[in-house]
């Protein structure tokens, strides 16, 4: 007898909690909740193809900025506003891209504007975007600020300089030029030893990488 009344115990239960289920999605549906959620995550693509767009147009603007700069700075620098102009688009559809941020930054470096494109590579690498860069694209990025951040005036600041090197070596060994300014960064330190090691970690790379053969041979010559 107690377990036909524990069975019915139960069923009620469950038809209890249905019918609970039930009401929900009818209130769910009655305020157009799942419309709501689906029309937001449409609205999120459909943005995230924009930004991505805006991307590649100024990819592509600044490709030709660069390969204008040699022969027609008016049109170089005409072309790298046009990119930088693409870049603010993809930012304020998705400001977590780091990719439309060192887009910004590289179009401002070559207007001329190293501090704005320092600000911009900064954002690229903050909480905020850094997750959306591979190790390399990182690698990359670093590299990029410490040159802003040395093109900047900004020398006093010789230990970020390093410290941004430095890691940028460490996502990515195969950057001779990020080993040869780093070289570069002990030698204003005074930190001969490092410097030659961070040249010889260069032509492991590249053996006949002149800047990093010469400059091993100027801190040989001075021993």
């Amino acid at each position: 007898m107690d377990f036909f009344s524990d069975n019915h115990m139960w069923r009620d239960l469950l038809l209890q909690a249905i019918l609970i289920l039930v009401t929900i999605f009818m209130f769910l549906f009655m305020y157009n909740v799942p419309q709501k959620y689906f029309s937001k995550l449409r609205f999120r693509n459909r943005a995230d193809m924009q930004s991505k767009r805006h991307f590649v147009q100024g990819a592509q603007l600044l490709s030709q900025a660069k390969s204008a700069a040699v022969k027609d700075r008016s049109n170089a620098i005409s072309l790298a506003k046009s990119a930088e102009a693409q870049a603010d688009l993809a930012i304020a559809l998705d400001p977590k891209d780091a990719a439309a941020h060192i887009l910004k930054a590289l179009a401002l470096d070559l207007q001329g504007f190293k501090t704005s494109a320092l600000d911009s590579i900064d954002v690229a690498l903050s909480p905020l975007a850094v997750k959306s860069l591979s190790e390399p694209e990182r690698a990359d990025a670093l590299f990029k600020r410490a040159q802003l951040r040395l093109a900047a005036s900004r020398r006093e600041q010789i230990d970020s300089v390093i410290g941004d090197l430095t890691q940028s070596v460490r996502l990515k060994g195969d950057n001779v030029k990020a080993f040869c300014l780093l070289g570069d960064c002990y030698e204003k330190k005074g930190l001969k030893e490092e410097a030659q090691k961070a040249y010889q970690e260069a032509q492991k790379v590249q053996p006949n990488f002149a800047p990093a053969r010469e400059a091993l041979d100027r801190l040989n010559s001075e021993s």
